[in-house]
């Protein structure tokens, strides 16, 4: 059997799998269930090399992922934004998911990077390369007190906001068919936490902010623009897809986009359901690459977040996504920049 080539990934939530059972995080990280989409043995399976694994504070009352599924296979919908996650709750349940991923690196089979020699000597030694990120910065106050304590644990990468109000902005809303220009943009705390992420070279992710959200970005960061999980909107009209306007700016910053392959914001017709083919995945690469070019387009997975294409179905599913790019026309060194190098790439820019 042929080595799977290796991917190196925008976005997983396999973080919140383990918060919701800790007793059990021996059995889904290191032997694997067949629960959920990703555990050891089948990112090893599938040639997944490393990526972001994002920690995310879920949101309470009726405004969650429950509801925002049911919705997303009935479209036309528009979901209104959670309310806010108090700084002192987001913080202990960021700890908690902070706190698996260092177990994870005990346990010898991954490595937290900090640089990305830190990636290719852990790619090299086959342990998984893993990006602490944060989804939405609630676990983090206005004095950014917290930023800098994250920052010494190993944060390299920062979505500031999630699709829900914060001290630093609103996010975008998930809603089909729907631009992303909906609501305000970074509050003045938002605009000094980019402005800090600046200065401790922490990526800073586009994924889930709002078009004002982004332009503000755009006009205060100096780093390469990286949205880690996002499509087109001109494929795909979701609200957490980007424009063409949004992909032009992130050409001209040198920065790139990761594919997501939630299946509602792939379909053109934006339902949240499962599809047999590659055709949504291939018509949103080929958008993509078409705007930002061969060295700015990667993956996004959002595993552990979202419901997969069929014919995906896991991490384990890999090498059939990779051979689907090559029956596409892609060659293999556009299929390896697409799978792991133009994330490295980026990263080196971003953080120097």
């Amino acid at each position: 059997m042929s080595t799977p080539v290796p991917v190196f990934d925008g976005h997983n939530d396999f973080l919140l799998r383990l918060l919701k059972a800790p007793e059990r995080r021996e059995q889904l990280w290191l032997q694997g269930t067949q629960e959920g989409q990703m555990d050891l043995p089948r990112m090893r399976a599938g040639g997944f090399a490393g990526g972001f694994f994002a920690i995310w504070v879920p949101s309470p009352g009726p405004a969650n992922l429950a509801d925002l599924e049911v919705m997303m296979r009935n479209p036309p919908f528009a979901m209104p934004l959670p309310e806010p996650v108090p700084q002192a709750e987001a913080l202990q349940v960021a700890m908690a998911e902070a706190g698996h991923l260092f177990w994870m690196e005990r346990t010898g089979a991954l490595s937290i990077c900090r640089s990305v020699a830190d990636i290719r000597a852990a790619m090299a030694a086959g342990r998984i390369a893993a990006i602490l990120h944060m989804e939405g910065a609630e676990a983090i106050g206005p004095d950014l007190d917290a930023l800098h304590l994250w920052h010494a644990m190993g944060l390299r990468s920062l979505g500031p906001l999630w699709s829900r109000p914060t001290a630093f902005g609103h996010g975008v809303p998930f809603a089909f068919p729907s631009a992303p220009d909906t609501g305000e943009g970074l509050t003045p705390a938002g605009k000094d936490l980019i402005r800090e992420c600046n200065r401790l070279k922490i990526m800073v992710d586009l994924s889930h902010l709002n078009e004002k959200g982004f332009d503000d970005v755009a006009a205060l960061s100096d780093a390469p623009l990286v949205a880690t999980h996002s499509n087109a909107h001109a494929v795909t009209p979701s609200s957490r897809n980007l424009t063409d306007r949004q992909l032009d700016l992130i050409r001209e910053r040198d920065g790139m986009v990761g594919l997501n392959y939630a299946v509602g914001f792939l379909r053109p017709d934006g339902i949240g359901a499962a599809f047999q083919g590659w055709d949504p995945v291939l018509r949103h690469l080929d958008h993509l690459i078409g705007r930002l070019g061969e060295d700015r387009v990667g993956l996004g997975s959002d595993f552990d977040g979202a419901e997969m294409p069929a014919d995906l179905g896991d991490v384990a599913g890999l090498p059939r996504l990779i051979d689907a790019l090559r029956a596409h026309g892609f060659g293999d060194e556009l299929v390896q920049k697409i799978a792991w190098k133009n994330w490295l790439a980026v990263l080196e820019r971003s953080w120097g």
